[in-house]
């Protein structure tokens, strides 16, 4: 007889009370159950305790099925970048939205699985998003930025290591990336001369500098 799932769900095939061997492809029904249950910040801890006490094999594994997962429901995919950023209350001056910050998730978790190269490919859009604003001096927006600008180096060192760990497929690709981006960052400059404001992107500039691939 099946166990019924506690979660409300069907059972993972193969499982059963009397059996708790691991079955090949499923979860374990308690196992999953937790999982189902479980809060975020739970998970979290849990995860990031079992990768760090566990072999480096690990780790690449778990790295290789977010990979995989977010293929499958099409991370990579640029998503729409109309509404990043909205008007102030002065009318004049640029903030972020809450779709910005959304944008952001599904770009760290691209390049925190490996991803860099697509992950560079949404900031260069992001980027591009910022050309013709204005913005306060050390209000929320210029804080935004910088953190964008830390996500572009980031994501550019993930590119670097997908190029070391032989997961490129297609150089020409990735070069078209990286040349897009550049160009967005050089725009961003220019534009930030026009109204004598401060170029949010010098960290990015910097390691785009001599980056060839």
């Amino acid at each position: 007889m099946v166990a019924p799932d506690l979660h409300g769900g069907p059972a993972a095939s193969g499982a059963s009370t009397g059996d708790a061997r691991p079955v090949l492809g499923h979860v374990n029904l308690m196992v999953d159950t937790f999982i189902a249950n479980a809060n975020l910040e739970d998970l979290r801890a849990i995860v990031r305790g079992m990768l760090a006490t566990s072999p480096p094999s690990v780790a690449a594994a778990f790295t290789a099925a977010a990979r995989q997962r977010l293929v499958r429901v099409k991370a990579t995919d640029v998503p729409d970048m109309t509404g990043l950023f909205a008007s102030g209350p002065d009318g004049n001056s640029a903030e972020p939205t809450e779709k910005l910050n959304g944008v952001l998730l599904r770009i760290r978790t691209l390049y925190g699985s490996g991803m860099g190269f697509a992950s560079l490919r949404i900031l260069t859009r992001v980027v591009g998003a910022t050309v013709g604003l204005r913005w306060e001096e050390d209000g929320a927006m210029e804080d935004t930025l910088a953190i964008i600008d830390a996500d572009i180096s980031q994501a550019i060192q993930s590119a670097k290591e997908e190029i070391d760990g032989n997961r490129v497929a297609d150089f020409q690709e990735a070069r078209e990336v990286v040349e897009e981006l550049r160009s967005a960052v050089n725009e961003s400059q220019m534009d930030a001369k026009k109204w004598n404001g401060a170029f949010p992107f010098e960290r990015a500039a910097s390691s785009l500098e001599f980056w060839r691939v």
